[in-house]
């Protein structure tokens, strides 16, 4: 058989925005034509952006989309040696179904219905779609090959089943979000795929931020003896072709895979510029502390909007130390944003002269700290409404696990940055973004952790060492290991039982907090659905 070149499309579609998606598959098709492929393979749900969520359960969105993929085919008469996979729900005789059509000449020759609805993780698909259960394999020239869609490469049956119709080549559409080592997960499902099947595979992931999700890219493609022999670049768009010849996959260019600071880092800034960006805020602000979690979020920002996308506000108090000034103004000055000092202590005074007969005859505690935080809330926001800019928050994972934040106060913005990136982590992304140009000041990385909210505070005073706080909140909230099974691996009793209890008791608050981007397999969120009122202790 003749051999053919396969497009893979990586591109970052924006969810519910019909034909902004579909102009994006026709800017990949005339460039797919222009360099003389036979295929292009574009992601899972491309035309609508994933996961559609409950415009899936409206009836107005769904005629949209029929609508754009029938447009979009006619358009793709101009490449008529083109073939084109797109991604839609669309209602079929057995109910609404995530599905990938292969769109030529005008016309759908062939389309596949998911058979694998994921319903586990951040995934709902149940929730929505029915099921498929045929294979579908196409003509390319003599040459056959097989459509399955990203969960379906998970199992082994799929890709069998299209082996046995008579595919020669398999080609996988995917919506897949990041997370920690999922690239490196991917590339093992689907080897495992191929050297099943003896057949080789082309994987098109998307890219780009959806709310607390990032679909991370890294599309492949792998030989017959499962060996990558393209490999697309992660967190940004891209477009590249393969050849298929003999029955197999030639080798072309592989992009190196990157660091797991650099990955966690990448997915941040994207995560911010997307969610930002596709939801027109004009930038950001964020409340500059002098610590590290606000270094870090402000270096996203920039990295992500622009400097002069970005204003950084810092409120000090009475209890604000000296150093905090002086390195906050350095990180500002480091990235050239806007930079505005605002101090709270006669804000502070007046509500203190307020409440005065509330808190007469009882002992100064927690509550005249979170009185600050919310006064830096309250300015932070009212700067966003009169600007239109987003506050982002600095609130990491070890905090909010642990309730070790203020409602309505470092909790109140619009987008939490790194609410899944625990203390431990924050500094290693730290040190690799310092590892590209020395912009966080040595200090705020060396100095004991303070919310500054009480004379010479630490964050150690309530809560265990960061390193055992993180392991034990890894143990126990992302891997579900028990009480006792942490306490045997060596852990102190009271640590586990402090930590593991706090959790509990703080689901109010992390309900209440903004979305954040997803880093971990398992992130307080869409991942985690416990109850606020809940009597149950382990």
């Amino acid at each position: 058989m003749p051999p053919f070149f396969i497009a893979l499309s990586q591109t970052n579609p924006v969810l519910g925005d019909l034909p902004k998606n579909a102009e994006l598959v026709l800017q990949a098709a005339q460039a797919a034509s222009a360099r003389g492929a036979k295929l292009l393979v574009t992601s899972e749900l491309s035309i609508t952006g994933y996961p559609p969520e409950d415009l899936l359960l409206r009836d107005a969105f769904i005629q949209a989309v029929e609508a754009s993929v029938m447009g979009l085919a006619k358009q793709l008469e101009q490449y008529p040696d083109l073939r084109v996979i797109v991604g839609y729900p669309a209602r079929t005789q057995q109910g609404l179904q995530n599905i990938s059509s292969v769109l030529h000449q005008g016309k759908i020759i062939a389309s596949y219905a998911k058979q694998k609805l994921p319903n586990h993780e951040v995934f709902d698909e149940v929730r929505y779609f029915v099921p498929g259960h045929e294979a579908c394999v196409f003509d390319i020239d003599g040459n056959k090959v097989g459509l399955i869609i990203c969960e379906d490469a998970w199992h082994s049956a799929p890709a069998a089943q299209a082996k046995h119709a008579g595919a020669e080549l398999i080609v996988v559409p995917n919506a897949s979000p990041y997370h920690l080592e999922k690239q490196n997960l991917r590339t093992d499902i689907l080897k495992a795929r191929v050297l099943e099947t003896g057949l080789p595979l082309v994987y098109v992931n998307a890219v780009g931020g959806q709310d607390e999700l990032v679909f991370d890219g890294a599309s492949f493609a792998l030989n017959q003896s499962a060996d990558v022999v393209v490999g697309l670049p992660a967190f940004e768009e891209a477009f590249e072709l393969v050849q298929f010849i003999d029955g197999d996959l030639a080798q072309g260019q592989v992009s190196p895979v990157a660091s797991v600071e650099a990955q966690v880092y990448q997915a941040l800034v994207l995560g911010v510029k997307d969610y930002v960006h596709k939801n027109g805020f004009p930038g950001a602000i964020i409340g500059l502390s002098g610590g590290v979690d606000s270094a870090l979020v402000l270096a996203i920002a920039v990295d992500a909007l622009g400097a002069d996308k970005v204003r950084a506000v810092m409120m000090p108090s009475r209890y604000t130390a000296d150093i905090s000034w002086i390195d906050a103004r350095q990180m500002a000055d480091n990235l050239s944003v806007q930079y505005d000092e605002i101090a709270i202590s006669e804000m502070y005074d007046a509500f203190e002269n307020s409440l005065a007969n509330e808190f007469k005859n009882k002992a100064v505690d927690a509550t005249e700290e979170n009185i600050q935080a919310r006064i830096r809330g309250t300015l932070l926001m009212a700067i966003s409404n009169k600007s239109g800019r987003i506050v982002l928050t600095t609130g990491n994972k070890s905090e909010m696990a642990v309730g070790y934040c203020t409602l309505y106060g470092d909790m109140a913005g619009g987008f939490a940055v790194i609410k899944d990136i625990a203390k431990t982590l924050v500094y290693r992304l730290c040190a690799y973004r310092n590892s590209l140009a020395p912009i966080i000041p040595e200090r705020i990385l060396t100095r004991a952790p303070s919310a500054e909210l009480r004379p010479d505070q630490k964050d150690q005073d309530s809560l265990p060492e960061y390193d055992v706080l993180d392991a034990i909140l890894t143990k126990y909230m992302e891997q579900d290991q028990s009480i006792e099974s942490i306490v045997a691996e060596g852990f102190k009793t009271e640590d586990v039982e402090k930590v593991t209890r706090l959790i509990k008791i703080n689901e109010y608050k992390r309900r209440q907090s903004p979305i954040g981007v997803r880093i971990t397999q398992r992130a307080f969120g869409r991942d985690w659905r416990y109850p606020i009122t809940n009597k149950f202790r382990a």
